[in-house]
């Protein structure tokens, strides 16, 4: 049987008295894209935190390609592959493309200008933006010196998801990818989701849009009061099921399914 790339076992996160996670488990196959869906305040952006290393969890285990991995902060577990796009997308809208791109780890110039003064090496930088964005069929976006805040909301997201493309070796997570976005840009987003995924690249996608979830997700990790409530793929079930189970109307199915 397939190993998951992203394990959790009984995930544990309080904030006072409140059980955020409560025992949660979960499970990222390769090349999936799994998408997680849940009522507000089912705990799952405290899922996602602790996997991209945004909070430690007061219990549990996190496993990544079949090694127990602890995550002290964000850019530990960017170190080790993953890469999250949240809600806000953490751009510097005054900054350029690639600016944006490289943000917390420019390339500097090779050699004692670089080691020395520092100076970074933008063309590398640029080259390097140009060719990830042309990877993903983002070629409406002609100037990568232009600043991220003269963009449209889909042109951003879409900067964003190439940026963890190119650095999520591992695992990309996107936290409501489409929630800002109009039809069109929308598609365009879904569309990257699908580019990313062909590189073999696996991906949690957290969304409240129900269309777009049965549209893209391989399986759906559904989260109920601070756990993982089941797991079911789209082809076996409708998006009223989803729901129903989501908010307890209906008797979720039994055990979860590997892929």
């Amino acid at each position: 049987m397939t190993e998951p790339i992203l394990k959790a076992r009984n995930l544990v996160k309080r904030y006072g008295k409140v059980t955020a996670l409560d025992h949660c488990d979960f499970e990222l196959m390769p090349g999936e894209i799994l998408a997680v869906i849940g009522d507000n305040g089912a705990g799952k952006s405290s899922l996602i935190k602790a996997l991209s290393g945004a909070v430690q969890p007061d219990g549990g285990e996190i496993w990544l390609d079949g090694k127990k991995v602890e995550f002290a902060s964000p850019l530990d577990a960017r170190a080790h592959g993953i890469e999250c796009v949240y809600q806000t997308l953490a751009m510097s809208p005054a900054l350029s493309i690639a600016d944006n791109m490289f943000m917390g780890r420019e390339l500097r110039k090779p050699g004692i200008m670089g080691s020395l003064f520092r100076k970074l090496d933008r063309p590398a930088m640029e080259k390097f933006a140009r060719e990830k964005l042309n990877e993903l069929g983002l070629m409406t976006i002609q100037n990568i010196n232009q600043a991220v805040e003269t963009l449209s909301g889909g042109q951003r997201q879409g900067v964003a998801v190439a940026r963890a493309a190119a650095f999520g070796s591992k695992v990309v997570i996107l936290d409501e990818p489409t929630a800002a976005l109009g039809v069109k840009e929308s598609r365009r987003v879904l569309e990257l989701i699908r580019d990313v995924r062909s590189r073999g690249i696996p991906i949690i996608l957290i969304s409240h849009n129900m269309p777009h979830v049965f549209e893209v997700a391989d399986r759906i990790h559904i989260h109920r009061l601070g756990k993982r409530l089941c797991v079911i793929r789209p082809d076996d079930y409708t998006m009223s099921d989803a729901v129903a189970f989501m908010t307890g109307a209906k008797e979720a199915p039994g055990e979860p399914m590997a892929a």
